[in-house]
């Protein structure tokens, strides 16, 4: 089979489970501490009820980490773990290292990091971070209002469904990008629709 008669397949079953659209893609954040914090802790967490309302809580407690400099300087000094009531030492510190590294690479706002992957070499540098794979790459620019397909567990189910089991994270990635520009979807939308649909979100 073709990879056009795997896309096809797989548009198939968007349109029979989904339906036509259209698909709006996430808000992301505007808050580099809730990127960070997002990307670093959000994996195999249940979103809507456990990392979400931490990350407007963390929002609101902290104001001035609205920039990555200023998330820096937080964490410095305060217990991120408190302040995201979430116990877990690996996740902490790929936030920590996260943060690092944009900061080291100029990196403060939102626009500066949707601009700052727009480079291989830097996405190359977020493999680097322990915890931080190609999903979490990809999840991050969707964060900062990129298109781009994060393909996680429920997209592997969602493509399983149709037909389309033991793929690889590259060609599952490449397939639901071909599958939004064949049905004129964004491709965050799509993805998120998936997701959506798969996690049961409300």
């Amino acid at each position: 089979m073709t990879t056009h008669d795997l896309a096809r397949r797989l548009a198939h079953h968007v349109q029979a489970v989904l339906g036509g659209g259209p698909f709006s893609p996430p808000a992301g954040w505007t808050h580099m501490g809730a990127v960070i914090c997002d990307a670093s802790f959000q994996a195999r967490r249940k979103y809507e009820s456990t990392i979400r309302p931490r990350l407007l809580q963390l929002q609101a407690a902290w104001p001035d980490a609205v920039t990555v400099r200023g998330f820096q300087a937080r964490i410095a000094t305060a217990d991120l773990a408190a302040a995201m009531n979430f116990k877990s030492p690996g996740r902490v510190a790929t936030a920590h290292a996260i943060t690092n590294l944009l900061a080291a690479g100029g990196v403060d706002t939102r626009d500066d990091l949707r601009a700052w992957l727009d480079h291989q070499e830097n996405r190359v540098a977020l493999r680097t971070v322990k915890g931080v794979g190609p999903k979490t790459v990809d999840y991050i620019g969707n964060l900062v209002g990129r298109s781009q397909v994060a393909v996680d567990v429920h997209l592997y189910r969602f493509a399983e469904e149709a037909g389309l089991p033991g793929l690889s994270y590259e060609q599952l990635r490449s397939l639901y990008e071909e599958v939004a520009a064949t049905l004129g979807h964004d491709c965050a939308g799509l993805e998120h629709a998936v997701w959506r649909f798969k996690s049961q979100a409300t």
